[in-house]
């Protein structure tokens, strides 16, 4: 016999699908969601399409945005590049205030464990960002942990024959940590004490 019926089980094999949700945070969503007024659970559905049909990749630098190219591609310095992971790491370093130069979001990092090559993500576009001849130095911001390293040091042997300085976040951030759960000074630290590779 089934604990839940349909729609509520529905509900909850749909919550239990994100990132970090197990099964009892995902029935308690789904009991916030029975709960709602119709209102309520109408906004919450239109606000998830809403994003889904609104926001897609900048062709640049492959951070979030909704028009074509984000507002950091379209008013930034774009000599000096912070290349990361994923584009929440972009709003991590953002809360800082401090960097004022371009993103470039590789949407994943070298992974061989996974079947991820260095073909699946983003290093084509960045190389042909770099080639175009404005980018002056490019900051490896992936995670401090095997596979970011791993990306870091493949990167910057390709960049290096390219004529820019190609440096790394300093070690303040703490090996297997990644960007999104650093504290601010640490990363502020960080970013500022960046080495070259």
């Amino acid at each position: 016999m089934e604990v839940f019926i349909e729609p509520i089980g529905r509900l909850i094999n749909e919550f239990s699908k994100l990132p970090g949700v197990g099964r009892k945070t995902a029935q308690r969503y789904a009991y916030r969601v029975i709960n709602m007024s119709e209102g309520e659970a109408r906004a919450f559905a239109d606000a998830i399409i809403g994003a889904k049909q609104r926001v897609h990749f900048c062709k640049i630098c492959g951070n979030f945005t909704e028009g074509e190219v984000c507002e950091i591609c379209k008013t930034r310095d774009q000599s000096v590049l912070c290349v990361v992971k994923e584009p929440k790491d972009v709003i991590a370093l953002e809360k800082l205030h401090e960097f004022k130069g371009g993103y470039h979001v590789l949407h994943g990092v070298i992974d061989p464990m996974n079947g991820v090559t260095p073909n699946d993500i983003r290093i084509r576009e960045l190389l042909a960002r770099v080639q175009g001849g404005a980018v002056k130095e490019v900051i490896m911001a992936t995670n401090a942990d095997v596979e970011g390293d791993a990306t870091a040091m493949y990167i910057a042997r390709l960049l290096k024959p390219l004529g820019v300085k190609v440096t790394r976040l300093s070690r303040g951030i703490p090996n297997g940590s990644e960007l999104e759960y650093t504290d601010d000074v640490t990363l502020s630290r960080a970013l500022l004490e960046r080495t070259e590779l």
